[in-house]
């Protein structure tokens, strides 16, 4: 059966309704007729002493079947439901008014008898001489003959005999039935509609969860963002679905944000691809041409020519050579295989150091190189080669963008807890376009790139050091580019 859960547990709440219902009403009809048994015996209670009191039904030669039979017809016509017994001292049956064939028993059980005699709590059963196994409410009366000690017999009266049972049969068996049918139905009715209306409030926060996740499926590969932020839970929240809704936000919350993550890293990836087929193209058809001119015309060509040609393909090489450095080395931080190794050094010796390193490369441009060094600069507390090529990307990009009779700087400012270090350079600067993006994957085919991969590699080695790399506006001046480092004291005292 295919039934939703709102379905089924409506199904089996009225299935136990009704059977509660039923259980209910038979206990109600068992409760009425115990009830109805008790007053009938406790109201002729006393009808068997009355009649052992007023009517002299054995003498000493026995049982006077004339006064007998007057009895049966007296009682017969004041109340037809009663059936009278005479009862010998040990319950044998001696006389009675039952049509030939009725009676099934020649012995009555004498204990109930005796029970009630004693005044025991009514109701009391007793053996119905007409069935061989059922009981019947009663009253009893011993028979004494002429004053004589000890009992010579019972006044036996079942106070609801066959007829009264035909009776009641007959008149009671269409109306309970019709009764308990109208009964049964109307339950289920009711019973159905609360069910309906209680399981649909209880699964409602079910449906619109299910709902939820039907909608989070159903864009295929990509997951939808949940429509809202989710509600912060409440401590000691106890309802188990709507906790589970907050769970589900909260998970798909993190999965779209996650999924938006790697689509991002995804396509960064692509472009980075790209990028780099873009960037090895020139360089490397340039080393092939220069090569293949030289294997072509190696008897034609001068020696100075040759040379030309010779220092042009080292160029090209070296531009190969560097682009696959910095690719594989922004891999391997990127995967985490590098980890700084931090120690103590002097910041103004290393900025001295690169600057040896570049004093050829800014002479030939023409690019003036200056320090701001102020006494007393603290030691930092990080890894000296990951910072020597931060302060090398960073000098190298400033030194191919400013142009002849421009000028670079490197300024050191010691902070309560760090060593702020500023490189800037009078170049054009960054254009504004590019400033949002510029410690990403740079985009394919765009000319005016700063940087490229150095910056994206300085980002990452400073994010390693728990540091960040700003672009700082500053009026007069081409690019500016500062981060911290800590001093070396904190990282001791920590």
């Amino acid at each position: 059966m295919n039934l939703t859960l709102t379905q089924r547990l409506s199904l089996v709440f009225s299935a136990l309704l009704l059977a509660c219902c039923g259980a209910s009403a038979w206990l109600q009809v068992r409760a009425n007729h115990m009830h109805e048994e008790e007053v009938v015996q406790g109201l002729s209670r006393g009808l068997a002493e009355h009649i052992a009191h007023n009517t002299e039904l054995m003498d000493a030669s026995g049982l006077k079947p004339d006064a007998l039979r007057r009895l049966f017809g007296q009682l017969m016509v004041v109340n037809p439901s009663v059936e009278v017994y005479l009862l010998d001292s040990s319950g044998r049956i001696k006389g009675d008014d039952a049509p030939a064939g009725h009676l099934k028993r020649n012995r009555v059980d004498l204990a109930p008898v005796r029970r009630f005699l004693a005044g025991a709590p009514l109701p009391i059963f007793g053996d119905d001489p007409r069935s061989t196994d059922a009981r019947k409410v009663f009253s009893a009366a011993p028979l004494q003959v002429g004053g004589r000690d000890g009992v010579a017999g019972y006044i036996y009266v079942v106070l609801q005999g066959e007829a009264r049972d035909r009776l009641a049969a007959r008149l009671a068996a269409s109306a309970v039935l019709r009764t308990t049918l109208w009964s049964m139905a109307l339950v289920a009715l009711l019973g159905l509609v609360a069910g309906l209306f209680a399981f649909g409030l209880i699964t409602r926060p079910l449906r619109r969860l299910t709902e939820r996740v039907r909608r989070f499926d159903a864009n295929g590969d990509v997951p939808l963002p949940p429509p809202e932020p989710p509600a912060p839970p409440t401590p000691g929240r106890r309802d188990e679905i709507a906790v589970l809704e907050s769970a589900f936000t909260q998970m798909a919350a993190r999965i779209g944000e996650q999924w938006r993550t790697l689509t991002r890293q995804d396509q960064e990836r692509r472009d980075l691809i790209a990028n780099i087929s873009h960037d090895l193209r020139t360089p490397l058809g340039s080393l092939h041409g220069y090569l293949e001119t030289l294997s072509l015309k190696a008897d034609t060509l001068g020696e100075a020519e040759r040379r030309r040609y010779l220092s042009i393909a080292l160029d090209q090489s070296r531009k190969v050579g560097g682009l696959a450095q910095s690719l594989f080395e922004l891999a391997r931080l990127e995967h985490g295989f590098v980890q700084p190794n931090l120690e103590d050094f002097s910041l103004p010796d290393l900025v001295q150091d690169v600057f040896e390193k570049f004093g050829l490369a800014a002479q030939a441009r023409q690019v003036g190189l200056s320090a701001s060094l102020p006494p007393h600069v603290p030691a930092v507390a990080a890894d000296l080669g990951m910072i020597e090529r931060v302060l090398t990307n960073l000098l190298d990009n400033a030194i191919r963008h400013t142009p002849p009779g421009g000028s670079v700087e490197v300024a050191l400012a010691p902070r309560e807890d760090s060593v702020e270090v500023t490189v800037s350079d009078t170049g054009p600067g960054v254009p504004a376009a590019l400033r949002e993006g510029l410690f990403r994957r740079p985009s394919l085919g765009d000319p005016r790139r700063p940087g490229g991969l150095g910056l994206l590699i300085v980002q990452r080695m400073l994010q390693l050091h728990h540091s960040e790399i700003r672009l700082i506006e500053h009026a007069g001046c081409g690019a500016m580019f500062r981060f911290e480092l800590p001093a070396a004291n904190v990282r001791r005292a920590r």
